[in-house]
């Protein structure tokens, strides 16, 4: 699932492929921009903010995209095979001389001035991974609506950017609450560390395959994904429910035992 860590890898990745390099193939699969060709420019940089990619080319332009929930970005050498999805799933293609980069199932790709880039991710937070970080201004932003479940604040990427569905939950059991707690009632020492504290599980897994807060091998994760398996600190059975803001609900993993507070009168499990 997309969130901060995996979208600053695939900045990386896109980065060492393309950046220096002058495109040779540009393909928008998208009608807006289906006429649009890069070729012949050279791409400048690829940069993550928060859950987005902005790939910066010559000539003063920015190519926009978004993963959500699936959409990916593959790096195949001169030759490879693609193999990232069916060719009716290609959203962009961009290659030079030794690369070529395909975009699946990208839900936003836009092509825009560079210098209109605000246009885009102006409205979010500081950036978890980015040179703009702010744990103040962050934790600022998170208090601004003290009644607001803390879940659903941690996902407001225009309060802080870069954390998802798997990190909200991992984030909450950390700090022994339960999701749906109003983020004005948490204590006070705890909502101090929650900005660094969610700095430290993203750096900690930019570089990493295989997300984990945990630090043990096996047993990556506290909550998200083990419904009805024991908590890995007190064996209570974890429980699984849905949390949203009436527009999309997230499946939201939490410990009874470890993370007392307000919850569902009906988990899913």
């Amino acid at each position: 699932m997309p969130e901060g860590d995996t979208v600053w890898q695939a900045a990386r990745r896109l980065h060492d492929a393309l950046a220096g390099e002058v495109l040779t193939r540009s393909d928008l699969r998208v009608p807006r921009f289906a006429t649009a060709d890069l070729t012949g420019r050279t791409v400048l940089d690829v940069t993550p903010r928060g859950k987005h990619l902005l790939t910066r080319v010559e000539g003063g332009l920015t190519l926009h995209s978004h993963l959500r929930m699936d959409g990916s970005w593959r790096v195949y050498a001169h030759g490879q095979r693609w193999n990232g999805g069916p060719a009716h799933q290609i959203r962009a293609v961009l290659g030079n001389a030794g690369r070529t980069a395909v975009g699946y199932r990208l839900p936003v790709l836009e092509l825009m001035r560079t210098t209109d880039e605000d246009r885009a991710v102006g409205h979010l937070g500081p950036d978890l991974l980015g040179p703009d970080w702010d744990p103040h201004l962050a934790l600022a932003n998170l208090l601004k609506d003290p009644a607001r479940p803390l879940g659903e604040a941690l996902l407001d990427q225009r309060n802080l950017a870069g954390i998802g569905n798997v990190f909200k939950s991992e984030l909450c059991f950390l700090l022994g609450v339960t999701p749906w707690l109003p983020v004005g009632e948490l204590p006070a020492d705890r909502s101090a560390k929650l900005p660094e504290l969610a700095r430290k599980l993203l750096e900690f897994n930019r570089e990493r395959p295989v997300r984990n807060t945990t630090g043990r091998r096996g047993q990556d994760l506290f909550v998200y994904g083990r419904a009805r398996r024991p908590c890995l600190r007190c064996r209570t059975l974890v429980r699984l429910a849905d949390q949203g803001d009436g527009s999309r609900e997230r499946p939201t993993y939490w410990c009874p035992a470890c993370q007392p507070g307000p919850a569902p009168f009906t988990p899913r499990r």
